[in-house]
C-alpha cells in the first residue's frame, strides 16, 4: 500500500480517487473533498480541517483523528467506514452511508448527523445535536450519551443498550426499536411509533408513550411522566413505580403499583379494551381537565 507521512494537503480533491493507501500524521487543510472517490484507505493521527473530506468512498479506516468545525458534511455516500478514538466537531456528518462503525468517538456538534444511513454500529459514543439518526435503519448501539432533540425520527430496526438519551420527541415515527438498560428523558417520547420496546429502562416524559402501535415495557420506571399512553394501542406495560397520570389508552394492559391520576374518556376510547392492573389509583376522571370547562 502507498504511504503518506507528515503530509500537508491543500487544494480541492488533493487525494482524489486514492486507492490502497495509508496516511499518517497528516493535515487536510483548506480544499474540498480531499479523499473523494477513494477506496481501501487507512488514516491515522491526522486532522481534517475542511469540507467534505470523505465522499463516495469505500472501505475506510480512521483512528485517532479529528474533524475540525469546517470539516462539515464529512462522510457522505460512503460504504464500510470504521472510526475509532476520534473527535468530530463538525455538523452534518454521515449522510446516506452504508456500513458505519464508531468506537470511542465524540461528536460535539452532531446536528443533522447520521441521516438516511443503514447498518450502523455505535459503541462508547457521545453526541450533542438535534435530529440525530433521522430515517436511518439497522442500528446497533451500546453506551451512547446523546443530548439533542428529535433523535431517531423515522428510524427502523434499532437496538440500544446501556445508554443515556436526553431528547425531546425521541423515536417519533420509528419501527422496530428496542431499548435496554437505559435512561431516556424528553417530552413526547415515541409518538407515532410501531413496535417500540423498553426493557429495564427509566423514563421521564411529559405526554410520553402516546400514539404508539404495539408498545412493550418490561421492568421499567416512569418518573415525572404525565398524560402517558394517550391513544396508544396494543400496550403491554410493566411499570415498577408510581405513574403520575395515564390518559386515554386505546388497548392493552398497564401494570403499576400506583397510578396517581387515571383519565379515561368514554367518548374517545373504549375502557373495556384496556386492562389496568393497579392496587392504588389516586383519582379517576372521565373528562380531562381542560375539556371539562368547554
Amino acid at each position: 500500500m502507498k504511504e503518506y507521512r507528515q503530509e500537508f494537503f491543500k487544494g480541492e480533491r488533493a487525494l482524489y480517487a486514492a486507492e490502497d493507501a495509508v496516511i499518517y500524521d497528516s493535515i487536510f487543510d483548506e480544499g474540498e473533498s480531499p479523499l473523494k472517490e477513494s477506496k481501501n484507505i487507512e488514516v491515522y493521527h491526522s486532522q481534517f480541517k475542511w469540507k467534505y473530506p470523505i465522499w463516495y468512498s469505500n472501505n475506510v479506516k480512521v483512528e485517532n483523528c479529528n474533524w475540525f468545525e469546517m470539516a462539515r458534511s464529512g462522510v457522505w455516500y460512503t460504504n464500510n467506514i470504521e472510526i475509532k478514538n476520534s473527535l468530530i466537531t463538525a455538523p452534518k456528518n454521515f449522510r446516506r452511508c452504508d456500513g458505519v462503525t464508531l468506537n470511542n468517538v465524540d461528536l460535539t456538534d452532531a446536528e443533522e448527523t447520521f441521516w438516511m444511513c443503514k447498518n450502523i454500529n455505535l459503541k462508547d459514543v457521545t453526541a450533542k445535536g438535534h435530529y440525530f439518526a433521522m430515517n436511518s435503519e439497522n442500528i446497533e448501539i451500546d453506551n451512547l450519551r446523546l443530548d439533542g432533540n428529535y433523535s431517531f425520527d423515522g428510524g427502523k430496526n434499532i437496538t440500544i443498550r446501556n445508554s443515556v438519551i436526553l431528547s425531546k420527541d425521541a423515536f417519533w415515527n420509528t419501527e422496530n426499536v428496542t431499548v435496554y438498560d437505559s435512561y431516556i428523558c424528553g417530552e413526547y417520547l415515541g409518538w407515532n411509533a410501531k413496535n417500540l420496546t423498553f426493557v429495564n429502562c427509566t423514563i421521564e416524559s411529559l405526554q410520553g408513550l402516546c400514539y404508539i402501535d404495539n408498545l412493550t415495557m418490561k421492568n421499567c420506571k416512569l418518573i415525572n411522566t404525565t398524560l402517558s399512553f394517550e391513544f396508544a394501542k396494543n400496550i403491554d406495560a410493566e411499570i415498577t413505580n408510581k405513574i403520575d397520570s395515564v390518559f386515554n389508552p386505546i388497548s392493552g394492559t398497564i401494570s403499576a403499583p400506583e397510578i396517581e391520576t387515571l383519565i379515561v374518556e368514554k367518548d374517545f376510547v373504549d375502557p373495556e379494551k384496556t386492562t389496568i392492573k393497579c392496587k392504588v389509583v389516586g383519582k379517576k376522571e372521565e373528562v380531562v381537565e381542560w375539556r371539562a370547562h368547554i
